[in-house]
């Protein structure tokens, strides 16, 4: 039993390096389908075979030139409402899967929004088969009779391909047909019937072939069907136990990166094929498993990607040209990916809701997914930078990221809906097409050419069918009578043996006749050998020169065939760039004419901008010039609002101050007549004379004089010049603003030094602190702070700083300080010696204690709005 041999994938590390390999442009394609009414308004105009041109239908708004803009796009090709599936076909999948078959990987996928044909163009219908179902018809026509027989190419678990020996391709077989009840799907056989959904999708006249297949290798196809559902990846060809009574959700797929880094599914099923037919009705099976869904703009609109792959597999044959060479280094597997991606949608025109809704949204962030790895992509390969390109964020674009690194063609569809509803959608799919055409994708190396000769199952062939002919030609259906025949005439010819009859040993006449007979048979014998020895031997040389003519020829032959493919290579490669080439100067020059459209419009917008600017520039001079006199103006009402408070300022302070000394002479006439009660209690006169003012009143002596015992002088009169009535004064104590009845917060330094006095500031209700914090601002609505200081005199006086608290617009607190009381505290001993020693040398008067005039304030309060003083403060 042999043992199987591993195949290696396609990717090779050294397309890795692609600084020096030859790149080419995504293919980007456009198909227009046709309006659904003939009355529908059209957005789209087809200009040439590869311009289309874009202008907004009736109701959208115009540019800032009040003119309605239309925007030209270029693609490789575009094709209108009147193009063929076959067309389509054989201007963008055809060279696939041509480069398919000689080894190279390619990605085709359908981009657009949805009820644009994406899947039409790539399924088709009866009668006009799509990409895919015409890429596998033309696969199995040219590779058709050189395939392998099945289960002799095996895949494993790790994206790899396994080489199986004649016997255990056989015992696999076998086991297949007898164990109907394997895990693995059952493959349709080819010979069944096929189905009448798809079996008119190609008719026999656009059957197509490749040319250049290479009849020594034996090939083998494989497909899978993948679809990703909100980012999650599901196997469609799986086979799921039903189960009638707990249906079992299919379970999803994982990515995972083989040896090689090439992307695949873990775990996905992948089905041998040896037919159109057959690889369609494994496609149709998965296809019945695909989520679609009815919405308001398409009535059959699919909810998730689809990624048919087509993988080949292949192997030349052995020198003989009858089995399959068992090198793993020769073995081959190149794939084929159709995508049919969902179509963006916009949920406002759609009306989804529920699952539908999120199903748009993984849709909608998978297709923004790939827009965004395009735009790095082209930004990496045209500013030279090595952005990452976020692969990941996509289970599509994670799944292809080996096309864009440089393992494939990469071509994609972009199908519009010309309909006016579509516009700004259509707009949108116009410039992620117009920036994928930018992005380059390197191309593929092409696969080592085989050391063997060429023509080796063509000689096979030749030499099979020939045995065949000579064993029919021969009569009787064997050699065994042909052989008689010959030994009959080769005995013939040798001379008679006598007639004899031997009866005794020592027979002297027949012995002696005998001998001569068979010595002469003898001689004849031996002469027929040497001549056939020598016929051979000639034979041989002839038959030996033959073949080195036959193989020099060969060699011959197979030198200039490759020499002729190299040629044919060159000119193909030449004819692509000069195409290329000239594709490109022609993007170019329509790139020129754009930007020079562009630079008009942007000319024209710049010369209407700078009118605009001027004007402004005017109105704001003249603004600035009419604010100028305002300030003038307004410079010129505040001096006069000013000198006129300053004037009525000076006016009240001068009638305050008259109405103050005013005062002031009602208590000092008060003071002198309690002073001359006290002094003169023994005097005669009687209260009415002591509280009658005197006529003429002498103006206010000085206190100082009156202390040092000088004349009495005469006090001028009032200012009012006519005398004032003594009026009782009744002195009010001016109430703490902190006695109210909101809540305060008491702060309380723990610095502050203990004074032991009598008038304590004690605050009802109050949160007492020794730090502010802002859970307790947040529960009051006053402030007070306790500070001591000391004061110019030596002593220690007490100022309590006052506040209101308000809500920040943050939700914090703050407090807006409004009054300051002022506690101070003096000595009265030293106060009543100075003063009574003073009075004592000026006038050798005692003065009592008790006169008003002489004790000091007890405390004084000054606040924010003014000072009031010579009131004690009243404290609980």
């Amino acid at each position: 039993m042999q043992r199987p041999v591993k195949g290696k994938t396609p990717r090779r590390q050294a397309q890795k390096k692609t600084s020096n390999t030859q790149k080419d442009p995504v293919g980007v394609y456009c198909r227009v389908r046709p309006l659904g009414a003939e009355d529908e308004e059209c957005c789209i105009d087809i200009i040439s075979s590869t311009t289309i041109q874009l202008h907004a239908p009736d109701g959208i708004k115009a540019n800032r030139n009040g003119e309605y803009k239309e925007t030209q796009y270029s693609f490789k090709k575009v094709f209108g409402i009147q193009t063929s599936q076959l067309e389509l076909f054989e201007d963008v999948a055809k060279p696939l899967v041509d480069d398919l078959i000689h080894c190279k990987n390619g990605l085709l996928f359908t981009y657009g929004v949805t009820g644009s044909g994406k899947t039409f163009t790539m399924t088709g219908s009866p009668g006009e088969g799509g990409l895919l179902p015409r890429s596998l018809d033309m696969l199995f026509n040219s590779i058709g009779p050189l395939q392998a027989k099945r289960f002799v190419f095996r895949t494993d678990d790790k994206n790899g391909m396994e080489i199986q020996g004649q016997i255990d391709a056989l015992l696999e077989r076998q086991k297949r047909e007898s164990n109907q009840q394997s895990t693995l799907p059952k493959t349709p056989s080819s010979r069944q019937k096929p189905d009448p959904e798809f079996a008119d999708m190609i008719s026999p006249e656009e059957a197509c072939k490749c040319e250049g297949v290479d009849e020594d290798s034996c090939y083998s196809v494989f497909v899978s069907y993948i679809e990703i559902y909100n980012n999650y990846i599901y196997d469609l060809l799986e086979e799921v136990p039903c189960d009638p009574i707990r249906a079992k959700p299919p379970q999803s797929k994982i990515l995972r990166e083989d040896q090689n880094h090439n992307m695949y599914v873990a775990g996905c099923t992948e089905v041998e094929v040896k037919s159109t037919e057959e690889a369609f009705e494994v496609f149709w099976r998965g296809q019945k498993k695909r989520r679609i869904a009815n919405t308001q703009l398409n009535r059959e609109s699919s909810r998730s990607h689809s990624v048919f792959i087509v993988k080949l597999a292949q192997a030349p044959l052995d020198a003989d040209g009858d089995h399959i060479l068992q090198d793993k280094n020769q073995v081959t597997v190149s794939q084929l990916c159709l995508v049919d991606l969902a179509g963006s949608e916009r949920t406002s025109r759609t009306k989804a809701e529920g699952s539908r809704l999120r199903e748009a949204g993984n849709i909608n962030q998978s297709l923004m997914t790939l827009r965004t790895c395009i735009e790095v992509l082209r930004e990496n390969q045209m500013c030279g930078t090595n952005k990452m390109v976020p692969y990941r964020d996509s289970k599509v674009t994670h799944l292809f990221k080996n096309y864009f690194d440089g393992e494939g063609k990469v071509r994609m569809v972009v199908c519009v809906n010309p309909k006016a509803d579509d516009y700004e959608e259509t707009m949108l799919v116009m410039r992620f097409a117009e920036l994928t055409q930018e992005v380059e994708v390197a191309r593929p190396v092409d696969r080592p050419i085989c050391g063997l000769a060429a023509g080796r199952r063509h000689r096979n062939q030749a030499f099979q069918d020939g045995q065949s002919q000579r064993q029919e030609e021969r009569p009787g259906g064997g050699g065994y009578t042909e052989d008689g025949s010959l030994f009959n005439q080769l005995l013939e010819s040798l001379p008679a043996l006598p007639a004899c009859e031997l009866v005794d040993p020592m027979d002297e006449q027949s012995l002696p006749r005998l001998v001569e007979v068979l010595e002469r048979r003898q001689r004849i014998r031996q002469m027929i050998s040497e001549q056939c020895t020598i016929t051979a031997n000639t034979l041989k040389s002839m038959l030996q020169e033959v073949e080195g003519h036959v193989t020099a020829k060969e060699n011959f032959l197979h030198e200039q065939r490759g020499k002729l493919g190299e040629k044919d290579r060159v000119i193909v490669n030449q004819r692509n760039e000069m195409e290329r080439l000239e594709k490109k100067s022609k993007m170019l020059e329509y790139k020129i004419d754009i930007l020079q459209k562009t630079t008009n419009i942007y000319e024209e917008d710049k010369r209407s901008l700078q009118q605009e600017l001027e004007s402004r520039d005017q109105k704001l001079q003249r603004e600035l010039s009419e604010r100028r006199r305002m300030e003038a103006r307004m410079q010129g009402m505040v001096t006069d609002t000013k000198h006129k408070w300053e004037k009525e300022c000076d006016r009240r302070v001068n009638a305050k101050e008259l109405e103050m000394r005013n005062k002031l002479w009602v208590k000092d006439e008060k003071l002198k007549q309690l002073k001359a009660i006290v002094s003169e209690g023994n005097s005669s006169v009687t209260s009415e004379q002591r509280l009658a003012p005197p006529p003429d009143v002498p103006p206010r002596p000085c206190r100082e004089k009156d202390q040092r015992g000088g004349p009495p002088q005469k006090r001028s009169a009032s200012p009012s010049s006519m005398p004032i009535p003594a009026i009782p004064f009744h002195p009010r104590h001016r109430r703490s603003h902190s006695a109210g009845g909101e809540r305060w917060v008491d702060h309380k330094p723990a610095s502050n030094l203990d004074l032991n006095t009598v008038m304590q500031p004690i605050i009802p209700n109050a949160v007492k602190v020794s730090a502010a914090n802002e859970k307790a601002l947040s529960k009051c609505h006053k402030y007070v702070l306790t500070h001591q200081e000391l004061a110019s005199d030596g002593e220690i006086q007490t100022k309590l700083i006052k506040g209101d608290v308000f809500k920040t617009r943050g939700g914090g607190q703050s407090v807006q300080f409004t009054d300051i009381e002022t506690l101070r505290q003096e000595c009265p001993t030293a106060s009543s010696r100075k003063r009574r020693s003073s009075e004592g040398q000026h006038n050798g008067k005692r003065t009592d204690w008790n006169d008003r005039e002489n004790r000091p304030p007890l405390a004084s309060t000054s606040t924010v709005l003014g000072v009031q003083t010579g009131y004690p403060k009243r404290r609980k």
